[in-house]
This record gives structure tokens, C-alpha cells and sequence, in this order.
């Protein structure tokens, strides 16, 4: 039904759609010191709007607001249609505590007695 209408309004249609995404979204992607917002996400990559970048690898940070929630490792990334969309080597959530180097037991005693 786009195609019908003239080029200069599917461009402003498109850009309004990215606008309308890019408001929504609360996540956003770090990498080389550059913010961006992310459009979408799925399990093995993300969508952002290409600003200046054509092409993305290396180590970047996805935050949902202000909180940290993921290190992933961008490996490929390729323009399509006003989307720059970067995938996925592997993607690691971000905990607030340290990992444990031994196995913890939920039902523990807190304390033992010695003496009686």
C-alpha cells in the first residue's frame, strides 16, 4: 500500500516510525565511549539506528535505563533498511553481586553450637 505514495511521504512515514521506536525503547548499547538507542533486541542481536557508523565490532554495554543488564560481543553488523543490525557472539547478563567459587546451600544451619 506504501509503495503507491510518493517518495518524499514514505520517508517521512519511515522516519517517524524510527522516531516512535526509538522514544519507547529504554534500552541503549555502549560501545567506544558512543550511546545509542537500541530498536529492538532478540536473543542473538539488536537493531539501532545507524548515525555514523556503517560497520560495529567489540565489546559493548546494554543498559535498560540506568541499570547495567548485559555485556555482549558484536562480531558482525549490517545496514538494512535504516537499521543497523549487529549480531550476537555471546551475550552475558551483568549481576550486582560476585560469582561464588563454591557451592552454597539454601538450608544450611546459620550457626552451629559448640557447647550445651
Amino acid at each position: 500500500m506504501l509503495e503507491y505514495l510518493p517518495k518524499e511521504l514514505r520517508d517521512e512515514i519511515a522516519f517517524a516510525q524510527t522516531r516512535a521506536l526509538k522514544k519507547k525503547s529504554r534500552l541503549r548499547v555502549e560501545l567506544a565511549g558512543q550511546s545509542f538507542a537500541v530498536l529492538r533486541m532478540w536473543e542473538d542481536g539488536i537493531a539501532i539506528e545507524p548515525v555514523q557508523l556503517t560497520h560495529w565490532r567489540g565489546v559493548a554495554e546494554i543498559y535498560d535505563g540506568g541499570r547495567h543488564i548485559f555485556q555482549a560481543l558484536i562480531v558482525a553488523s549490517s545496514l538494512e533498511r535504516d537499521e543497523l543490525i549487529c549480531t550476537f557472539k555471546r551475550l552475558n547478563s551483568v549481576s550486582e553481586k560476585p560469582p561464588l567459587d563454591f557451592w552454597y546451600d539454601q538450608n544450611a544451619p546459620v550457626g552451629y553450637l559448640t557447647k550445651l
